[in-house]
C-alpha cells in the first residue's frame, strides 16, 4: 500500500499476502480524498475515526494529510498488529490504534470526530445498519462527515442523512452528515 499525498507521500508498506482484508484500491482512495477536500479542511487538523481499519491504508492517508487524531478500530489480531507496527515506524503521536469490535466500540465511545470512515466486509450482515449506528451514537461532530465504503448492491440514497454517492470501479462510497432526526 502506498500513501497518495501529504507528509508521508510516496511511503510504501507491504501488506502480507496472508491478510483477509480487502484494502481500498489506490485509485478509489485517491479519488475519495479528492472529494473529501471539498468537505474537510485537512489543514485545520480534524479528528478522524477509521472503523474496520483492515490494513490501515485510510488511517495512514488521514495521518499523512494532517489529522490531529486518528483512532483506528480493527478486531483482527494480525491486522491490528500490522497497523501498530507501521504506526510505530512512523512515530506519529496522532495515531491511536485500538483492537476492538466495531459494534461494541460504537456503543461505548464517548469521543466525537470530524470525520468517520468505515470499510466493513461487503458481506457483513450489519452493513446496512452502520449509518444509523454511527449517526445515532453521537460520535460525529456537528457538520461532521461519515463515509461508508460498500459494494454496488447497497443503495443508501433514501437515508435521511445521505449526502452523495461515488463509485470507482467496484468500490462505492456513500456520504452522510449528522441529522437531527436520528
Amino acid at each position: 500500500m502506498r500513501v497518495v499525498t501529504g507528509k508521508y507521500k510516496g511511503r510504501h508498506f507491504e501488506v502480507p499476502r496472508s491478510f483477509k482484508a480487502r484494502p481500498t484500491t489506490d485509485f478509489a482512495k485517491e479519488n475519495l480524498f479528492n472529494v473529501l477536500q471539498g468537505y474537510i479542511d485537512f489543514s485545520s487538523g480534524p479528528s478522524a475515526l477509521d472503523l474496520f481499519a483492515g490494513t490501515g491504508s485510510i488511517t495512514l492517508e488521514l495521518l499523512s494529510r494532517g489529522c490531529s487524531r486518528v483512532v483506528s478500530v480493527e478486531q483482527d489480531a494480525l491486522h491490528y498488529g500490522f497497523i501498530r507496527a507501521f504506526l510505530a515506524k512512523l512515530q506519529d503521536t496522532a495515531a491511536c490504534p485500538l483492537r476492538a469490535d466495531v459494534f461494541r466500540f460504537l456503543t461505548k465511545c464517548r469521543e466525537q470526530f470530524d470525520f468517520v470512515f468505515a470499510d466493513p466486509p461487503y458481506a457483513l450482515p450489519q452493513l446496512e445498519a452502520l449509518p444509523d449506528l454511527v449517526l445515532s451514537h453521537n460520535i460525529l461532530k456537528s457538520e461532521g462527515l461519515f463515509v461508508l465504503e460498500h459494494g454496488k448492491q447497497q443503495d443508501f440514497s433514501s437515508h435521511p442523512a445521505f449526502v452523495e454517492h461515488r463509485a470507482y470501479g467496484s468500490v462505492n462510497f456513500s456520504f452522510f452528515r449528522s441529522s437531527p432526526n436520528l
